[in-house]
């Protein structure tokens, strides 16, 4: 990402959350109250251009997986806050709306990302009338000059207590080092504390067509400076996690049977490519 510039990645996460609120047929798999007041007038023309993609099925697949992504995490997290968690980070929380929506009163959330990208967030917040509440502490991160535990640390994220990452839309635009790195600290969380992340298989591993949609994909995230560097199969993904145990690695068909069964819509994942694992300490 260009450091003077928010992320447009982020951007295009947080309209395809908002078109699934609007376009997408009740039950929602991801119901989100603040995913298209928090993007306001200014990309509202964007979003209704959403409407005719309706029947393009690469573009609905790839909506399906972002509300999947969120839905899991926002599940396992409730499942680690009923057992007593009490602080959430988002690695890279873009426009993430969890934290002004927080169900969870004893509930700290950390929201770790550039800061070009979260001063983008506050001028949306302030713009839109969203208040930004008490639980939430941002945590302004560039990754060149500083690191992630020391400005966790100077946040007030206590490193003695569980807490439970979500870390997506994140993993494939890493190098190694950092991905590792970023893992390892992860790792060294207390017991109890959790990561939930998603990967893309590498183009290797996928069959011809498949080949293509992720070329399309990759070409429009260069063209917007914020390229693919990092993939994983799933036996890769799991000797990175030696270090965690109850790992979850969950593919296109156990999404669609878990959120997108029966549906009077289109919208379910296609393919291979994208996967979402959870792990645990």
């Amino acid at each position: 990402m260009e450091a003077a510039r928010p992320s447009r990645t982020a951007l295009r996460v947080a309209m395809r959350r908002a078109a699934h609120q609007i376009y997408d047929a009740p039950p929602l798999v991801f119901t989100d109250p603040m995913a298209v007041p928090i993007l306001g007038r200014e990309y509202l023309p964007e979003i209704e251009r959403t409407q005719f993609k309706l029947n393009k099925p690469h573009s609905i697949a790839l909506r399906a997986f972002m509300v999947a992504r969120s839905r899991y995490a926002e599940d396992l997290l409730a499942q680690a806050v009923a057992r007593g968690m009490q602080q959430y980070v988002l690695l890279g929380a873009g426009l993430d709306t969890f934290a002004y929506r927080n169900p969870h009163p004893q509930l700290h959330v950390f929201e770790v990302d550039h800061p070009a990208t979260q001063q983008w967030k506050h001028d949306l917040l302030a713009a839109n009338s969203i208040p930004i509440p008490s639980s939430l502490t941002y945590v302004p991160v560039d990754f060149e000059h500083q690191q992630l535990a020391t400005q966790l640390a100077a946040a007030g994220f206590d490193s003695s207590r569980p807490a439970f990452f979500a870390w997506l839309g994140v993993v494939p635009y890493l190098t190694s080092a950092a991905f590792r790195a970023t893992l390892a600290l992860i790792a060294s969380s207390a017991p109890c504390s959790g990561v939930v992340m998603d990967y893309g298989q590498p183009r290797s591993a996928l069959p011809y067509l498949e080949q293509l949609a992720h070329d399309s994909l990759a070409s429009r995230v260069q063209l917007a400076g914020e390229p693919f560097q990092l993939f994983f199969t799933p036996p890769e993904i799991a000797a990175e996690l030696t270090a965690f145990h109850n790992i979850e690695d969950l593919g296109s068909h156990e999404l669609n049977e878990r959120y997108f069964r029966h549906r009077s819509d289109n919208l379910r994942l296609l393919g291979s490519a994208g996967r979402i694992v959870s792990a645990w300490i």
